[in-house]
C-alpha cells in the first residue's frame, strides 16, 4: 500500500519538528517496493506512490516542495525490508 498509517505519520512529525526549527535542512526520500524481475515497472510505480504520499505529508505540514527530493527504486532494495521510504534529512 502506499497510503501512510497513523503510525507512519507519528514518525514523520518528528522530522517536520526538525524542518521546521532549521530552514538549511533538505528532505531525501528513497522510496522501495517488492518485486521480481517480472514486475519491475509495477515495483517502481508502487515506490514513486509511496514517495508521493509521504511528499504529500511534509507539504500538508508546510515544508516546501523544493526541499524534498524523491527517489523511486522500485525492486532495486539494497538490504532490510522491501516495503518502505527512507526519509534521510541533509543540510543544504
Amino acid at each position: 500500500s502506499f497510503k501512510l498509517s497513523a503510525d507512519a505519520e507519528s514518525l514523520l512529525k518528528a522530522s517536520v519538528g526538525e524542518l521546521v526549527s532549521n530552514p538549511a535542512l533538505r528532505v531525501q526520500l528513497r522510496a522501495y517496493a517488492a518485486g521480481d524481475k517480472n514486475s519491475e515497472s509495477q515495483a517502481r510505480r508502487l515506490s514513486l506512490s509511496r514517495a508521493l504520499a509521504v511528499r504529500s505529508y511534509f507539504v500538508n505540514q508546510g515544508i516546501q516542495a523544493t526541499r524534498i527530493d524523491v527517489r523511486a527504486l522500485g525492486n532495486n532494495v539494497p538490504d532490510g525490508s522491501p516495503d518502505r521510504v527512507d526519509v534521510s534529512l541533509v543540510a543544504r
